[in-house]
């Protein structure tokens, strides 16, 4: 997408708002495809909690994909999006044995991460086929709060823990049909994710009628000119040729399943705010927007950085800025950034902003979220409407016998 399209999707549209590109969705699950060609039996389940439009779901299934869920929500989106139980993959953690039922009821494929709750539902549902996730002790990528695979993470059944698994297994005589690791977000060194893929491979020797291994994703993508980013090509090569032979080692024909998100989706989204005020203080010059971390949080939450672009003035002198919302709260974006220079009414653009963003966004200090924008074919349409107060007050119940 060009700032020219942006700006007109601003003009028409309003602001604060999410925009989409769905050629840089496709270019990327077709990225990964190309990586791992030489595998014959390749599933790619997109993590839907990054961005859980509807829309978006719907323009993955027509790629191809699968879906990974984390609630039974999502898994119901997934199946209101048209996809169907057996491509989508149901991992949650810490939730209701009810709600593990229900998602089973569904037909979705269950994977399970807790001993406990392995030896209940084998207990009752020994049939159904059910996956299991290892937390492998391995912490690929660089932020422990986004890292899962470490030995402190409450995700997935310890490695060290196989004989406690074997013996449920046993006991309930139930089928597990697949292996599942996730290491976490932001993987920089594959060799590292590569060590983690052997410790799922020695987990798989010990069931024998295994249909797919799941190695989690976690792909790093680049948040600023020149960031590292995961060499999905280079882990290709590598992990394709150690699958294949595995495969033939195991004697069984296997399914190779990723599951990403940020992958796929984080830089295709732009996220576009109007600047409300420009104010000097004595050290800092602040750009206020109508937003906060209402509509995008991960840089008060995660320290994370998406860059920032004037695209009102994308040639004018840059100054130094510290952008901020209009949240009564400190919610800083950016701490003295460089910056064409801003004035009132500029649209500022954030990258990377189709990951972990609208998805967390929320209605604090009674806000509407924004509104969501796919941009497709050149055109803009819309698939998610702005907040109205009509939506704020949705659910809320006036108890009229209060007394003045």
């Amino acid at each position: 997408m060009q700032s020219k399209d942006l700006l007109q999707i601003a003009q028409e549209f309003g602001n604060p708002i999410y925009v989409y590109d769905a050629e840089r969705i496709i270019l990327q699950y077709q990225r990964l495809e190309k990586a791992f060609a030489k595998v014959e039996r390749l599933r790619i389940n997109y993590a839907v909690k990054a961005l859980s439009n509807i829309s978006i779901l719907k323009l993955l299934k027509n790629q191809g994909s699968g879906l990974d869920t984390v609630s039974i929500q999502e898994v119901r989106l997934g199946l209101h999006a048209g996809f169907t139980p057996e491509r989508i993959i149901y991992t949650p953690n810490g939730v209701s044995f009810e709600e593990l039922e229900e998602a089973a009821h569904l037909g979705v494929q269950i994977n399970i991460d807790n001993l406990s709750v392995l030896e209940h539902f084998g207990s009752k549902y020994p049939s159904i086929p059910v996956c299991i996730r290892i937390n492998p002790h391995v912490m690929a990528g660089g932020n422990a709060n986004i890292s899962v695979g470490h030995i402190d993470s409450k995700f997935g059944i310890s490695v060290h823990q196989m004989p406690h698994i074997l013996r449920i297994v046993q006991n309930t005589g139930m089928h597990i049909n697949g292996i599942h690791m996730h290491t976490g977000s932001d993987i920089l060194d594959i060799e590292v994710f590569l060590y983690a893929a052997e410790i799922l491979f020695d987990a798989a020797k010990n069931f024998t009628e295994l249909d797919f291994l799941d190695f989690g994703s976690g792909f790093k993508v680049p948040y600023k000119k020149d960031d590292i980013e995961t060499d999905v090509e280079e882990l290709g090569k590598k992990l394709t040729k150690r699958f294949n032979a595995f495969e033939k080692e195991y004697g069984r024909d296997l399914t190779l399943a990723f599951e990403p998100g940020k992958f796929l989706v984080s830089e295709a989204g732009y996220f576009l705010a109007k600047v409300n005020v420009v104010k000097q203080t004595t050290s800092t010059v602040f750009a206020g927007i109508d937003s906060g971390f209402n509509h995008l949080i991960r840089p008060m939450l995660y320290g994370s950085q998406h860059e920032i672009s004037n695209i009102s003035n994308p040639k004018g002198k840059e100054r130094f800025y510290s952008v901020v919302g209009y949240i009564c709260e400190t919610d800083t974006f950016a701490n003295n950034r460089r910056i064409s220079e801003i004035k009132e009414n500029d649209i500022l653009c954030f990258k990377n902003a189709g990951a972990y963003c609208y998805s967390m966004a929320s209605n604090y200090n009674s806000r509407f979220r924004p509104a969501e924008i796919l941009w497709i074919n050149n055109k803009a349409i819309v698939i998610r409407k702005q907040e109205t107060m009509d939506d704020l007050l949705h659910n809320q119940i006036l108890y009229e016998d209060l007394k003045n």
